[in-house]
């Protein structure tokens, strides 16, 4: 019993003083300070939640103290764009032109379309139309996600598709 008692003296004597360290870098005004006072401190403890209203009270606010040089820079690839952004870039996306060689008779789920530059595309989504149309002109647009559309010459769907040849 004296010796679990001794143990637990020696591990709450070392709590207080990760608590008073915390308290410590809690009041550096330099963020390098304090980023290497928090790092200092062994990676088990856990502060207690008494601790926390004091120190917050004696502390300077983390904002004041890091200046405006070392704030970290925006990634603008990960911003929502505006719908007019994004309506303009999916309006300047590149396109192909081309056309189908024949009789062209519509399209249904899976099925493959040769293109007269020789290019061979199957339809991935479920979309189907019967339009009979003889050498069809082709637009093949980019869509969202990296999709790409069919548009084609007669119809009024524009099924997504995918290049295989």
């Amino acid at each position: 019993m004296k010796k679990l008692s001794l143990l637990l003296l020696l591990a709450s004597g070392a709590a207080m003083a990760d608590e008073a360290a915390l308290q410590h870098c809690r009041t550096l005004a330099d963020g390098a300070a304090r980023l290497a006072c928090y790092d200092a401190i062994p990676p088990g403890f856990k502060a207690h939640a008494g601790a926390t209203p004091a120190a917050a009270s004696t502390a300077a606010p983390a904002h004041a103290a890091v200046p405006a040089s070392a704030a970290p820079a925006v990634d603008r690839a990960f911003e929502v764009q505006s719908s007019t952004v994004a309506a303009a870039r999916a309006a300047s996306a590149p396109t192909l032109e081309t056309s189908i060689v024949g009789e062209f008779e519509g399209w249904g789920p899976g099925q493959t379309i040769r293109l007269a530059n020789g290019q061979i595309w199957r339809v991935e989504d479920d979309s189907s139309e019967i339009v009979y149309v003889t050498n069809p002109k082709v637009s093949l647009r980019k869509g969202m996600m990296g999709a790409v559309f069919m548009d084609i010459q007669g119809a009024r769907g524009a099924p997504k598709v995918r290049r295989i040849q």
